[in-house]
């Protein structure tokens, strides 16, 4: 099986990533990839009774402060499944503190999705739905006494930023 942190962030970065997903949209289970065995495993069950918004994971070749890969979540109309990967285009980003610390989300689409082929920015989605994911990573570790807290949304022009930033934090990290 590879190691897919190391797999490539995608030719046409930072504009399309790939993104390796952990967490299909839906689900309540938390799965992460275990980059010591290099397989997927649940991590636990979310404690709070609410699912992910979106398909949930990582973009490859990237580090970002908390020292995971950049987290990504992913508008999509089905759920696909963990260690599925996906070429993405980044919309925007949602800042967040979860435990203290700064922590970043980026927003993404399919690039092989038609109903995201218009969307090149977060502002275009329903207001609704982005009060959605914010309200899910607002409650989502509650009940595990521990504390998240939306900091607002950034457009795609940071995201991809952070994107770059990330990346080369990776590079000099494995240079």
């Amino acid at each position: 099986m590879p190691n897919y942190l190391t797999l490539p962030i995608g030719e046409g970065a930072p504009d399309e990533v790939n993104a390796v997903i952990e967490i299909p949209r839906g689900q309540t289970n938390k799965y992460e990839y275990d980059k010591q065995l290099n397989v997927f495993r649940l991590d636990r069950n979310l404690f709070s009774p609410v699912h992910y918004p979106g398909d949930y994971g990582f973009i490859p070749s990237t580090l970002s402060d908390d020292g995971d890969p950049l987290d990504v979540l992913v508008l999509v109309d089905a759920p696909s499944f963990p260690g599925c990967l996906m070429i993405v285009r980044p919309i925007g980003m949602l800042k967040m503190i979860d435990q203290g610390r700064e922590d970043e989300k980026i927003l993404a689409v399919g690039t092989n999705n038609p109903i995201y082929n218009d969307i090149h920015d977060y502002q275009k989605l329903y207001p609704h739905l982005l009060l959605e994911i914010e309200h899910f990573f607002s409650v989502y570790k509650e009940l595990e006494a521990k504390t998240t807290r939306i900091s607002g949304w950034q457009d795609a022009e940071q995201a991809r930023a952070m994107i770059l930033e990330c990346q080369a934090n990776f590079g000099e990290k494995n240079s």
